[in-house]
């Protein structure tokens, strides 16, 4: 096979539809546009949105609450997760944020948040961005530490 061998397919060579060419083509008169309206004349650009002038659905649907666009997001990390981990011998007794990555725990740029989800009993030092009381309170039982890093 060559190129100058190929040939397209058969449904390929249809001829284009030629709208408003006599009743007899089955799409004259209106030209498939059915009868008046907007999208009758030429030159109609009507939004995809746009409801005819009643009120349009983003306008009717209710609004909640307030966005911070400067919001601080943090990944959350339970200490029970964190203890599984050091027991399956994929974390050491030393974590840090670096750590937490290339286990998988976390993002590259993720900010990890220790939450005091489980339990935990032995003894580890974390290096974290944000720490809740709880979970800082569980790991300093165990005799480990929490550091919060910036």
């Amino acid at each position: 096979m060559k190129l100058h061998n190929l040939k397209a397919p058969a449904e390929n060579k249809k001829s284009r539809k030629r709208v408003g060419r006599g009743q007899g083509s089955g799409i004259g008169e209106q030209s498939g546009r059915g009868h008046n309206g907007q999208k009758s004349r030429s030159g109609a650009k009507v939004k995809a949105w746009f409801e005819g002038g009643q009120m349009p659905l983003q306008r009717r649907i209710p609004k909640f609450g307030f966005k911070n666009r400067f919001r601080t997001e943090y990944q959350a990390m339970n200490v029970q997760r964190l203890s599984d981990f050091i027991e399956a011998g994929r974390l050491t007794e030393t974590v840090t944020v670096d750590d937490l990555v290339t286990t998988g725990l976390v993002h590259k740029n993720d900010r990890v948040k220790l939450l005091g989800g489980g339990e935990i009993d032995k003894k580890v030092s974390v290096e974290v961005h944000a720490c809740s009381e709880s979970a800082k309170k569980k790991i300093e039982d165990a005799g480990g530490t929490v550091t919060i890093i910036d």
